[in-house]
């Protein structure tokens, strides 16, 4: 029986699997240019690849997914995802994911598809909500795609993120139940 998500991406012209070790160049090369813009991830913009290798791979319960095309796009990575507990101890029971997606297939829902396949694989772990600590305030893009998810802004902090060409604009924590 496919999972919602599955069922969503079913027509869209990709599907969604867990990543292997094998995809990693295809994710470095979405991972990297979004982390060196610095407009949406609050990453160091000189992240090494090591280092984002090491953040973005996650273990059980959590985990890293990729949208693989199919089709033209057959085998190529479109759009990556991680999940994992958002805290520890007594706050390991919410969930917290973050995803990315190649320029040149933005629009596509890939993204939505993403946070629709974290929604489910949170719920079949256990999770029983998922927050999102740090959205930027202006990339009204992502903040849209989630409220269209069942996410709500919770609150903004203020100035909490200085973005290269906006200055400092605020951070989004973002909030919904499984």
């Amino acid at each position: 029986m496919r999972t919602r998500a599955e069922t969503r991406t079913a027509a869209a012209g990709w599907d969604i699997r867990p990543a292997t070790a094998r995809d990693w160049p295809a994710i470095w090369g979405i991972l990297e240019p979004v982390i060196r813009a610095g407009e949406t991830f609050t990453w160091d913009r000189d992240t090494t690849e090591e280092q984002a290798r090491g953040r973005w791979f996650k273990q059980a319960p959590g985990q890293t997914f990729v949208a693989v095309g199919r089709g033209d796009l057959a085998g190529v990575v479109l759009g990556t995802g991680e999940l994992h507990a958002n805290q520890g101890g007594g706050g390991s029971h919410v969930a917290n994911a973050g995803y990315m997606v190649h320029p040149a297939h933005g629009g596509r829902g890939i993204a939505r598809g993403l946070c629709a396949y974290s929604l489910d694989a949170a719920r079949s772990a256990g999770f029983r909500a998922m927050q999102f600590n740090a959205v930027v305030e202006s990339n009204v893009r992502a903040v849209a795609a989630w409220q269209s998810m069942g996410f709500e802004v919770l609150a903004t902090i203020p100035e909490a993120f200085h973005h290269p060409s906006l200055g400092y604009v605020g951070l989004h924590l973002m909030y919904r139940t499984l």
